[in-house]
């Protein structure tokens, strides 16, 4: 039941990040900025040791969850600047935009955040621990997929009301992917490589995705701090709390 009702902080999130995106983005680099160091300090100082401590005691090779490392990391780059390479030949004739590309795009991101909350339900098989870590660097990053859903609709020529439509379904995509994973179990073996590709997954989406997003418009020393403060609190929270 944990791992659900964390996740409709991922719902509210979300929304909020439509919200922002219909109202105004005055503040959103300071949110990104240390949403890009919790994900930092959940990959060094959790999913990292925790990927060890099963490499350990199951005795497999610590080369696989690496490998899934590089795959997670990879993917999401390829899926993602696909995307891009296809939003950037609808462009090249001046300001021509069309409804569906921003749909295609809004789809793919309630794709991401079904995959978002699977990620939070595995997380909570391995333990608590992981589970809230992976928890809170979903809620942070599914703010920006709120604001990038309602972004990429209005930017394509689609109505607010459409897409505040598209905005719900995103929402409500990582409960669906946490209640899925009621419904099956991964062996450490599994969780391994899951772990792995999990971490490769949010490295991408921190360094690449969130944390220039952080400074695309407003990088500044307060946002720089942010990320550094994002780090040190979650080295506190997996040590301490």
């Amino acid at each position: 039941m944990e791992p659900v009702i964390l996740t409709l902080l991922t719902v509210l999130s979300t929304f909020a990040g439509g919200i922002v995106a219909i109202k105004n983005k005055e503040r959103l680099h300071y949110i990104l900025g240390l949403t890009a160091g919790v994900i930092l300090g959940l990959i060094a100082f959790d999913l990292l040791p925790e990927i060890f401590r099963l490499v350990n005691t199951t005795k497999i090779d610590a080369t696989k969850p690496m490998v899934a490392l590089v795959v997670g990391f990879l993917l999401f780059h390829i899926l993602e600047k696909t995307l891009l390479l296809h939003h950037a030949h609808e462009t090249e004739y001046g300001e021509h935009r069309h409804p569906q590309v921003g749909v295609f795009s809004a789809l793919a991101l309630a794709g991401h955040s079904f995959l978002d909350g699977v990620g939070i339900g595995l997380g909570f098989q391995v333990n608590s621990t992981v589970g809230v870590a992976v928890a809170i660097a979903v809620i942070g990053h599914d703010f920006a997929d709120g604001l990038n859903t309602v972004s990429l609709m209005i930017n394509h020529k689609n109505s607010v009301k459409r897409a505040f439509r598209f905005l719900i379904v995103d929402a409500l995509a990582p409960m669906l992917g946490v209640l899925s994973t009621l419904l099956f179990t991964l062996s450490d073996a599994q969780l391994i490589i899951y772990l792995g590709f999990f971490a490769g997954f949010l490295l991408y989406i921190g360094a690449s995705d969130i944390l220039p997003q952080a400074h695309e418009k407003h990088s500044s020393r307060i946002t720089i701090g942010l990320t550094v403060f994002g780090t040190f609190a979650m080295f506190v929270i997996t040590r301490f709390i």
